[in-house]
Order: C-alpha cells, then sequence, then structure tokens
C-alpha cells in the first residue's frame, strides 16, 4: 500500500525538538522524505500499523499532530510531481 504521512510537531521547547527528530528518524526507516515534513512509504499493511504505533507513542497529542493519506495500490495516477527533486520511485530498494 502507498501511504503518505504529514507530520507537524511543536518545536517551542527541547522535547518538541526531541519528538521531531524522533518522529523524522521513524518515518525515514520506512519512506522517503518528499518535503520538509512529508513521506511517501510503500509498504505492507503489517508494516503500516507497525510504524503508525511507533509514530503515536512518540508524539503529544496535545501540541502535535499526524496525518496518514492512504493512497492504496494503485498509486501511481493519484500522484503527480512538478518542479525542483526529482521524483523517485518508491517501489525500488530504499537504503538506509
Amino acid at each position: 500500500m502507498y501511504v503518505i504521512i504529514g507530520y507537524d510537531v511543536s518545536t517551542l521547547t527541547a522535547d518538541g525538538r526531541k519528538r521531531l527528530r524522533k518522529v523524522s528518524k521513524a518515518c525515514q526507516n520506512y519512506g522517503q522524505r518528499v518535503q520538509n515534513s512529508l513521506f511517501e512509504c510503500c509498504i505492507d499493511y503489517g508494516t503500516f500499523i507497525k510504524l503508525k504505533h511507533e509514530l503515536e507513542e512518540i508524539i503529544d497529542k496535545e501540541t502535535d499532530s499526524l496525518r496518514y493519506y492512504y493512497l492504496g495500490n494503485k498509486w501511481e495516477k493519484k500522484v503527480e510531481h512538478v518542479g525542483a527533486k526529482p521524483s523517485y520511485n518508491p517501489q525500488d530498494t530504499l537504503i538506509i
């Protein structure tokens, strides 16, 4: 399945900046950063549930937010890229 994950983590405190780094690192382990707080992940459902749980354990639900956009398996016609940073194939091998 193809999922886009966006996040907004409050960085007003040292704890917030730490949470931001942890959220970013967790997303990098499963997908490709396409914008500062936006990741594209091509993962199976079980892996997604694991990532979702990991992210929701990191954030402070009072000050931070996560958004999941489920594009499914036929995502190619639902994503269009224009501008800087060349696009990539999310089904290729992800090197961490």
